[in-house]
Parts: C-alpha cells; sequence; structure tokens
C-alpha cells in the first residue's frame, strides 16, 4: 500500500513541476494550452475512496491556482472532474474487474477504454474551466474553441505519457 501512496506522491509532485515549469507557458495562438495535470487525478486508482479523492482533486486544483493565480478556478474544475471520473468508472468498469487492473492506466484496460475515458474527463475539465474563467455569453465561441483545442492539446500529451510509460501486460 505505501507503494501505491508514493507513486502517487511522485506523480503529484512531477505533474505540477511539469505544468508550472512548462507548460504553463506553452500557448499555440493563444487559444490551445495543454493541462496535463490532470492526469494525476486520471490515473489515481480504481479504489481510491471518495472521500479521499474529491480532497486530492481539490490540493490539485488549489496549487494550480497558487501558481497561475486563478482563484478557485482549476480547483473547481478539478473536483468536477473527479466528480465524472466517479460516473465514468460506475458505468464503465465492472466491481469484480478491480482486482485485475488496479489503475485505469493505458497499458492495463487498453487503448479504446482509456481513449474514451481521458476524451470525456479531458472535455468536461476544459469546458468548466474555460468557461467559468470568462464566465460570460458574449465570447462563447470564443472560449468553446479554446476549450476545444485545448482539450486536444492535452489529450495528445496524455496519450504520448502513456505511450511513453506503456507496458505491455496481457490482459483477460
Amino acid at each position: 500500500m505505501s507503494r501505491v501512496i508514493l507513486l502517487n506522491l511522485l506523480r503529484f509532485i512531477a505533474l505540477v513541476f511539469i505544468q508550472v515549469f512548462l507548460l504553463k507557458n506553452i500557448s499555440l495562438y493563444g487559444l490551445s494550452t495543454p493541462y496535463l495535470y490532470i492526469l494525476f487525478i486520471l490515473l489515481l486508482p480504481f479504489e481510491t475512496p471518495n472521500l479521499l479523492l474529491f480532497p486530492l482533486a481539490f490540493i490539485l486544483g488549489l496549487t494550480i491556482d497558487a501558481f497561475y493565480d486563478t482563484p478557485g478556478l482549476h480547483a473547481m474544475a478539478c473536483v468536477l472532474l473527479a466528480f465524472v471520473r466517479v460516473l465514468f468508472i460506475s458505468i464503465t468498469v465492472q466491481k469484480e474487474g478491480f482486482d485485475n487492473e488496479p489503475e485505469p492506466t493505458f497499458s492495463l484496460m487498453g487503448f479504446r477504454w482509456f481513449f474514451t475515458y481521458t476524451l470525456i474527463l479531458t472535455l468536461f475539465h476544459h469546458f468548466f474551466l474555460f468557461i467559468l474563467e470568462v464566465f460570460r455569453f458574449t465570447e462563447i465561441q470564443y472560449t468553446l474553441a479554446r476549450a476545444l483545442l485545448s482539450s486536444i492539446f492535452t489529450i495528445f500529451l496524455i496519450l504520448i505519457s502513456g505511450l511513453l510509460f506503456y507496458k505491455n501486460k496481457e490482459r483477460k
């Protein structure tokens, strides 16, 4: 159990570091900004209790908010992401499958499931984040374009990182 905690602690630190010191300054034409830090929430084990999942998502969001000077926006988006994660996993994964597949990773769950999981959760996070950031309907087209393009960029980076750390394991 301590190995899982240590792995997730290192993942938290590494993703926040990458987001704050590398990806914060990357923006494609002012429309697309990657938010790779959400990978921490996406890769938490299936059996993470909700009483731990939601505070972890909130702490992750507050940490990013501290570096981005966005009071509470990322925290709210991360808590929504955790909520959608719980719903998605409860719909798509059978309870008895937790023993064989402890984490929702690319190598354990397969490409199709992981891509769908990443796509849906990233879209929810980004749309909510950008709509909260602008918070007016006069710029809805620009906001939706930013959310969609940032989601594509983020999903691309998540899939690349999944391929980099891919472990070939047989599924049952």
